[in-house]
């Protein structure tokens, strides 16, 4: 296939000493530059196959194609089995997806988190929602965490926007959503929308909306927009509206009408403006736009202060809202470096950090700057980042000063002393671009290109960890403030390894591996969802050494009384506490211990490992390893959607646990009569006595009974029957225990009943052991031998 004005599709068949003209179709040819891939079949010498922005077909041995549909646009590889031609594997810019019937249909390209994520923006709701766009797809927005098992597609929504740049929120009004994209070729270059989520109508309101097309280069622009051009709208009242092109735009009225408030603040180099593509197929996206602006910021701490930095190295300070504009360009940055971020310090005036790459020009270092000044002076801060990692963003944490993380082309970094030193975050953030971060919280959420938005959900340890602590035995850091979430589990069956396994959230249906965890559980891999972040409190304590003994946590309320104790040891039930030389972490769930289960085989038990919620307060954990404790508060804090008063939480709570000691003594009853029928059984066995067979039976007849009360005995099989008080009080913890209100009176109602019921199973319990039991015990004992005992 060749690129030329007159290109073709071209076959020899003779090994390359003649060719034959075949297809002439254009968009075979589209963008050669970036498609243009033809794949021969691998059975069929007149199947070729074309992959472009579309994928195409030829059963003629080139002469005509025809399009196939896949699940994204932007085709560029193809592998077909050697062996079976009806089995493709093809990548396109949505991900990859899989045939076995030669095209007729694909697998989904939704089970591979692969967003290409430009920039990162959140709001303000709890949970907090997240927003990027992604490259060759929509703007997204997507919740911090949900309610439901997983942060699922049916929480998902496109916010505007799509493809490339930036996103910014109105601050005093969040349905207002700004963002670029996205483009085509009889779209905008520097397209914008005004998203409105409270109608989810999207206006237009690009900056200069004068279609160009992608056959002519900047010169031929008015305004040069790049494109990720940034968008910001300012945290100072009234919240204008700031856009970048080769100079900056004001907007009042949310895109109603702009001003021009700079001077181009770029080099504006006519040998950089050019048309890209070459001389026979041009191709001006706006992704080849040069000399623009690329990165802003603005003082969160004083109104009017401005910071623009430009994609050819130039970066200006406003001090007076646009009127007037100084370089201040660092003197040792190399020229034309593109300015990536500029992030703005809120916690000092005048302080500000610049990441810049020239990876473009074969210049792989990292370019990271700091001022204190306002830009009179930079120090450059890069030790600890190798030369080859160059640098896309770094961000000061609001929460800490001096605490910097900065991302590079292939992952992580956090400085604790403003950029003096480096080291690189590991855990299991994958090798991948970091694009941009944003602080929510003690929250870090992080935009990679190519893996989607990861976040990193507890800062806390970053704040507390100072030299003191180097080379400690032993320290428990304080928990962050944990809100008393509600979270639904989701409907799924159990668990099989070795196979994808398939569970319900909300409405949707989520793919999943099991996944044996350290602390003995198994939890799910998520293959077509976002994990939510963890259900309780999250407990993180370093190590220096292995421990000789147990690690145990012990979580305490307000007066010291004591709620729950997790322990490390093997034979301890999951979740088992972590005990590595290290950074520890464990999350406690927040719930009070539940009901041991039933013991007997033949039961298929409702396990209540977990009781009720603890209500918001103050409550404590301690740590104690090998004889050392440490003991730290932390906060549980109401749920900000919620308006249920701290007394009706505690009569809910107090509720639950009357309930679960009802359940537990249930099963403890089942028990009792499990261990006496173990030893009538026995006994029967033993002695060849009449007398002994038939008082046997009769205490084995009354125990059934009961025992068939008290659970159902049946569960294991296909038949169905009734409820015993097992599943009865389960139920009806599971009824109350549903959300933050206090019990309905019917709930009250039925437990009475229930209750009624449990101690006149347990009196008569205590009857046939007066009675059936004890006459029994007179048979056996009449041979010598000792009587069956009743397990209190």
């Amino acid at each position: 296939m060749i690129e030329a004005e007159d290109g073709a599709v071209f076959r020899s068949d003779d090994g390359g000493d003649s060719w034959i003209r075949l297809s002439e179709q254009a968009l075979l040819r589209t963008r050669p530059w970036y498609y243009m891939h033809i794949t021969a079949d691998t059975q069929d010498p007149d199947t070729v196959y074309v992959q472009n922005y579309s994928f195409w077909k030829s059963i003629d041995g080139g002469a005509t194609f025809g399009r196939i549909p896949t699940p994204h646009g932007d085709d560029h590889a193809l592998w077909i089995d050697p062996n079976d031609n009806r089995r493709m594997i093809e990548g396109n810019d949505g991900g990859a997806c899989v045939s076995y019937n030669g095209g007729g249909t694909w697998s989904s390209i939704y089970n591979q988190p692969t967003a290409q994520i430009y920039h990162v923006t959140t709001d303000d709701q709890f949970p907090y929602r997240v927003y990027g766009s992604q490259q060759d797809n929509t703007a997204i927005s997507v919740p911090s965490a949900t309610t439901d098992a997983a942060i699922h597609e049916r929480a998902w929504y496109a916010p505007g926007g799509g493809e490339s740049g930036y996103i910014a929120i109105k601050p005093d009004e969040p349905w207002h959503v700004v963002a670029s994209g996205p483009i085509g070729r009889r779209a905008y270059n520097d397209i914008m929308t005004h998203y409105d989520h409270r109608t989810g109508q999207i206006r237009d309101i690009t900056v200069w909306p004068e279609l160009y097309g992608w056959g002519v280069g900047a010169e031929s622009l008015k305004y040069r927009l790049q494109w990720t051009f940034p968008i910001m709208f300012s945290r100072h009242p009234p919240h204008d509206l700031y856009v970048a092109g080769n100079v900056l735009f004001r907007s009042r009225n949310i895109g109603s009408s702009f001003e021009v408030v700079s001077p181009d603040l770029t080099r504006n180099d006519p040998d950089k403006l050019k048309p890209s593509g070459g001389p026979i197929t041009r191709d001006n996206t706006g992704a080849e736009v040069y000399c623009t602006i690329f990165a802003l910021g603005e003082s969160p701490r004083k109104p009017g202060v401005i910071w623009a930095g430009t994609d050819d190295g130039v970066v200006h300070l406003s001090e007076d809202s646009g009127k007037h504009w100084r370089n201040i360009t660092p003197p040792d940055l190399p020229e034309w470096a593109l300015i990536s971020v500029i992030d703005v310090s809120p916690h000092e005036e005048g302080v500000a950090y610049v990441a810049a790459t020239r990876y473009r020009l074969d210049d792989t270092k990292p370019y990271l700057f700091k001022t204190a000044d306002n830009g009179t002076t930079w120090t450059a801060i890069t030790n600890g980042i190798p030369d080859g990692d160059f640098t896309r963003v770094v961000r000061e944490d609001p929460n800490r000063r001096g605490l910097l993380y900065a991302g590079t082309e292939t992952g992580m970094y956090v400085s604790f002393d403003d950029g003096g030193n480096w080291q690189r975050v590991g855990g299991n953030l994958p090798v991948v671009p970091i694009y941009d971060f944003v602080v929510k919280g003690v929250e870090l959420v992080v935009a990679t290109h190519g893996r989607s938005f990861w976040i990193l959900d507890d800062l806390t340890p970053f704040y507390q960890l100072t030299d003191e602590l180097q080379g400690v035995a032993v320290h428990l850091f304080q928990p962050r403030p944990t809100v008393h979430l509600r979270t639904y589990r989701g409907f799924r069956g159990e668990p099989v390894k070795g196979v994808v396994n398939y569970a319900h959230a909300g409405t949707s249906q989520i793919l999943y591996d099991p996944v044996d965890g350290a602390d003995g559980s198994v939890s799910g891999a998520l293959l077509t969802a976002g994990q939510n972040p963890p259900q309780g409190v999250v407990v993180q304590y370093s190590l220096r050494d292995v421990p000789e003994g147990d690690v145990t946590l012990t979580f305490l309320d307000g007066e010291g009384n004591e709620i729950r104790t997790y322990s490390s040891s093997a034979d301890s039930d999951a979740p088992r506490v972590p005990a590595s030389v290290g950074m520890n972490r464990f999350v406690w769930n927040l719930r009070y211990p539940g009901a041991a289960s039933p013991s007997a085989e033949d039961l298929q038990p409702w396990h209540r490992p977990d009781g009720p919620m603890i209500v918001p307060g103050t409550y404590r954990v301690n740590l104690s390893v090998d004889g050392c404790s440490q003991t730290q508060e932390f906060e549980v804090l109401p749920d900000p959607r919620i308006q249920t008063v701290q007394g009706v939480l505690v009569t809910q709570r107090d509720m639950l646990l009357e309930i679960r000691d009802c359940l537990a003594r249930t099963n403890e009853t089942i028990d009792r009569i499990d261990a006496a029928l173990v030893q009538v059984a026995a006994w029967e066995t033993r002695l060849d006595d009449v007398a002994v067979r038939e008082a046997a039976d009769a205490v084995t007849s009354e125990l059934r009974a009961m025992r068939s009360q008290l659970i159902d005995v049946n569960m294991k099989q296909s038949q169905l029957w009734p409820s015993g008080l097992h599943e009865k009080f389960n139920a009806l913890l599971d009824s109350v225990d549903g959300a933050d209100y206090a019990p309905p009176q019917q709930a009250r109602d039925v437990f009475a009943e229930l209750v009624g019921q449990l101690d006149g199973v347990v009196n008569r319990l205590q009857d046939v052991g007066a009675t059936t039991l004890a006459r029994l015990n007179d048979t056996i004992q009449a041979t010598g031998r000792p009587p069956v005992e009743l397990v209190s």
